[in-house]
């Protein structure tokens, strides 16, 4: 027989609030057209992007976290003390260690809370979501911070004309905390390793040191085989999210897919069958793909603009680089 006293979490966890923060420069797609040849039609009918933002000297990951964080907290009516946990998702933190989630947590002012980052690409800010469920539930913390943030524009090449235009800086972060039902459903999740090539750094920092390269690394992708996934098997997976959770599509309020490709969007909304009533975030537009970032950056303006409203029922799903996938339904703060 087990000596090991049973947790005493909660009996199930929410999201209480959230937060964002998008860099100050704002670049239209005419900036990007100084470096590749294509046009604003080209980008906008094959992305759905107008604009993103890019990050300058003082805008760093930690920064732009901090900031997010900060209005998260507040939203959520606590304190930074009260956190127990920090999940930083993020590639783009260029200092393999410490993780920049430890001076994020000292910043804020927590009370050491434990900290860590977390590398899962587009699905990272669900990965984290699913790690902060189960922090509080099992009882190690009452309160998580999970962030996801990218400068990516620092591994943006502006000469590929696949990828130039994609790519945006931001912050998301939302506090998750103890709830007395259901308001973050199961994960589905997982990865297929075997198409890890299709998103992919273009070379290991290891070349870049040694001169083998000229180049900074930079993301390169295989757009084509990228879109057919996201589009055939990313919608089975979100249907999937919506059985584990025991609802339907007709049951959704909003649909914050990951924000990678207006097309990608507007093909799973076909694929799902969602009812015209459901509120679909569209912030690529304007944002662009800030992978990890974008579905709280998306979640964060719905709410603010009052697109969605709290409580509503919200399907989230990500997807990018590895391939990685996370899945579920939640109820919005």
């Amino acid at each position: 027989m087990s000596k090991i006293k049973p947790s005493k979490g909660a009996p199930y966890a929410r999201i209480m609030g959230v937060g964002g923060y998008r860099p100050t420069r704002v670049v239209p797609n005419e900036v990007i057209l100084e470096t590749i040849d294509s046009s604003d039609e080209w980008i906008r009918s094959r992305s759905g992007i107008e604009t993103r933002h890019w990050a300058n000297d003082e805008e760093t990951v930690a920064a732009m976290s901090i900031e997010a964080s900060g209005k998260a907290i507040a939203d959520a009516g606590i304190s930074a003390e009260q956190i127990g946990g920090v999940i930083v998702s993020t590639v783009s933190h260029f200092k393999q260690t410490p993780a920049v989630a430890t001076e994020i947590a000292d910043k804020l002012g927590t009370n050491k809370a434990a900290a860590f980052d977390i590398s899962a690409g587009c699905a990272g800010f669900g990965y984290g979501l699913t790690l902060a469920k189960g922090m509080i539930v099992e009882g190690s913390a009452e309160y998580v911070l999970v962030i996801g943030v990218e400068r990516l524009s620092d591994l943006t090449d502006l000469e590929d004309r696949a990828t130039a235009f994609l790519f945006g800086d931001g912050a998301g972060a939302v506090v998750v905390g103890p709830s007395k039902e259901p308001a973050i459903g199961p994960t589905v999740w997982g990865s297929e390793g075997d198409k890890s090539e299709t998103i992919k750094q273009t070379v290991p920092w290891t070349d870049y040191r040694s001169g083998e390269v000229a180049k900074f690394p930079a993301i390169t992708q295989e757009g084509q085989a990228v879109f057919r996934w996201a589009v055939f098997e990313m919608a089975k997976v979100a249907k999937e999210a919506l059985d584990v959770a025991g609802i339907t599509a007709d049951d959704l309020d909003v649909f914050i897919p990951h924000q990678a490709n207006e097309r990608i969007i507007d093909s799973m909304v076909k694929t799902l069958k969602l009812p015209e009533s459901v509120t679909v975030a569209r912030d690529v537009r304007t944002t662009g793909n800030t992978s990890a970032a974008s579905i709280p950056l998306a979640m964060e303006r719905l709410l603010a603009t009052g697109e969605a409203k709290s409580g509503d029922t919200a399907l989230v799903i990500g997807f990018g680089a590895g391939l990685v996938y996370a899945a579920t339904v939640v109820t919005l703060p």
